[in-house]
């Protein structure tokens, strides 16, 4: 079967690396040939992230180049999308553009359609509010990380809705002893994501201050901009530039890791991918009771949930205090990953969702 997969980013984007880039070579193997075609590349997403902002000249670009794929896509018995083929594009236009009796699945780990009916532009919201309702509607099934995302895709009268959630490669982290074991050596609070999401850790700076002083805690964040440890104040902070290369070996190093959130909407459509990838590694997990983290948590008892200040001191001091329930919490982490938040799990329901769409699409 050929597949022709329009995801948003190449590969430096989690989203698109996350989604759909990392099932390649295992839908490969259950014979579905995928073609990626990616929106914006990576040249797009380091600038973004470096604070740089984005070339108009080079988004234009960009759409004109999808809006030739869309025109070529002849000759696939499936396409793969990845929220919209076309951001800030009026339906009508985005599925003129896509060949006539090829059906489509799409794909959702973010509530993107926020940006449109949450938009603070009166015309944004009278345009597009509800185009991303409309893309779920017509798709051949509608693939949601999570719960709210599936909700949404009910109200739009999706044809199909299959729950899938971000996962890892099991393979690439490995669990080993606590190295807090190693005397003299300060525990490590940790974070991994990216500009877009660094605030969040900082709401928790008077909490993690105290920890430092009272269990000589330190904090390390993988992916934040350098200049955000001088925020911190007098807390040992250390930043790490995120590879997808080092991102496990980094994690390695954590003794607990975080997910703070605000509780908002959008928020609430994130899928958890921070907790799996401490849990992949044998992390004890604390996080905002938010969305799909209360899931992931409580579901699998691999850590704590916490609500204001007061909770995260208690969670993260608990946790600081007590090596052995650290270890046990972990390894209950690691086995949700390998029974169901891994590639290996959920790779072959994925490429059955695949065959049904095409077919049945």
């Amino acid at each position: 079967m050929n597949v022709a997969l329009l995801s948003k980013y190449s590969r430096l984007g989690a989203s698109s690396r996350l989604r759909s880039l990392q099932f390649l070579p295992s839908l490969r193997q259950a014979g579905i040939h995928v073609t990626p075609n990616a929106l914006f590349d990576d040249a797009y997403l380091k600038r973004l992230y470096g604070g740089r902002g984005r070339s108009q000249s080079d988004v234009l670009g960009c759409y004109a180049q999808r809006a030739s794929q869309l025109l070529r896509l002849k000759q696939v018995d499936l396409i793969w999308l990845e929220y919209e083929a076309l951001p800030y594009v009026p339906y009508w236009l985005e599925r003129g553009l896509m060949p006539r009796g090829v059906p489509y699945v799409v794909d959702y780990d973010d509530a993107v359609f926020h940006h449109y009916d949450l938009a603070s532009r009166r015309l944004v919201r009278a345009l597009l509010g509800r185009k991303i309702d409309q893309v779920m509607a017509n798709a051949a099934a509608v693939i949601c990380g999570n719960g709210y995302l599936a909700e949404r895709a009910r109200e739009a009268g999706a044809k199909r809705i299959e729950l899938v959630p971000t996962v890892v490669d099991a393979n690439r982290y490995s669990v080993g002893e606590h190295v807090t074991t190693e005397a003299g050596r300060a525990p490590v609070i940790g974070w991994i994501g990216s500009p877009s999401t660094q605030n969040y850790v900082l709401e928790l700076k008077p909490v993690l201050k105290e920890l430092h002083r009272e269990h000589g805690a330190c904090l390390m964040l993988v992916g934040a901009r350098p200049e955000l440890a001088a925020q911190f104040g007098e807390l040992p902070v250390e930043v790490l530039p995120w590879s997808e290369e080092s991102e496990a070996e980094a994690i390695a190093g954590f003794d607990i890791g975080i997910m703070p959130l605000l509780d908002g909407p959008w928020e609430r459509g994130k899928c958890g991918y921070k907790l799996i990838q401490y849990m992949a590694a044998g992390k004890p997990v604390v996080a905002s009771a938010v969305g799909v983290n209360v899931e992931i948590v409580e579901g699998w008892q691999c850590g704590e949930l916490a609500d204001g200040a007061p909770a995260w001191r208690r969670a993260l001091g608990g946790l600081l205090s007590d090596p052995t329930r650290r270890m046990a919490l972990g390894q209950r982490g690691r086995e949700a990953v390998e029974q169901h938040y891994s590639l290996q799990a959920q790779a072959p329901r994925l490429a059955e969702i695949l065959y049904r769409a095409a077919r049945e699409g």
